[in-house]
């Protein structure tokens, strides 16, 4: 299985009025292909903070990490740009949609984003929809949408520019039972095509679907 995200002696810190505090500690993970790794562990202790450094919104303060191949520590922010915008994609728990734009618009974002022409954009973000059952609210605004559609439009932008990896942070939080496990089923339809995913969360649930189960505390991976 060929490994596309990868942390090896992952260490990130922070200046407090007490002195340094240690938020990762020496973190070392592999994920392949087509893997569904669910990162789960109480509140507070490292797993979003984890994520955001895999998914370059921060840097570790020590430690690698590889993205399909491509070393981050020390990379350029235009390198820095190109992962994320071609290798990474994302879902949060908050959806984090663009209040001003359709949801066309906001499932094309990460395609502009890699400067495909507003054509081509516009027909794989319509098929991206489908494939969510979402095209007949491709004209709507995020406001009008429920939870469980918002996430969904979040899931078809997260794959329409056909990422390596997903990082999801507790993608079914909030949530009701019926609107998360479309939800999961959506991820584990990604998993199939041989996206590689690994998503935090605290759902019995998601546990359920993911093929791997990592598990943190106070800032290190146990076992």
């Amino acid at each position: 299985m060929e490994v596309v995200l990868a942390a090896r002696g992952l260490t990130k810190t922070c200046q407090a009025s007490s002195g340094v505090v240690s938020i990762l500690r020496g973190i070392d993970l592999q994920v392949g292909q087509g893997e569904f790794v669910a990162l789960v562990g109480p509140s507070g202790c490292g797993k979003s903070t984890l994520l955001n450094i895999l998914g370059l919104a921060e840097r570790a303060t020590s430690g690698e990490v590889l993205v399909g191949g491509t070393e981050i520590q020390g990379a350029s922010e235009a390198t820095l740009r190109t992962v994320r915008r071609q290798k990474l994609g994302y879902v949060f728990q908050q959806f984090n949609l663009l209040s001003t734009l359709t949801v066309i618009e906001n499932v094309m974002v990460p395609l502009i984003l890699n400067q495909t022409p507003i054509a081509q954009a516009t027909e794989l973000a319509a098929h991206t929809l489908r494939k969510v059952g979402l095209d007949r609210l491709s004209g709507a605004m995020p406001y009008s949408l429920s939870g469980g559609e918002m996430q969904r439009v979040a899931i078809a932008r997260a794959v329409v520019h056909k990422p390596l990896v997903i990082l999801a942070d507790e993608p079914t939080g909030s949530l009701d039972s019926v609107a998360g496990e479309g939800v999961l089923k959506l991820l584990s339809e990604q998993r199939e095509s041989g996206v590689a995913i690994l998503m935090a969360t605290h759902s019995d649930a998601a546990l359920r679907r993911c093929s791997r189960v990592v598990r943190m505390r106070d800032g290190a991976l146990e076992g």
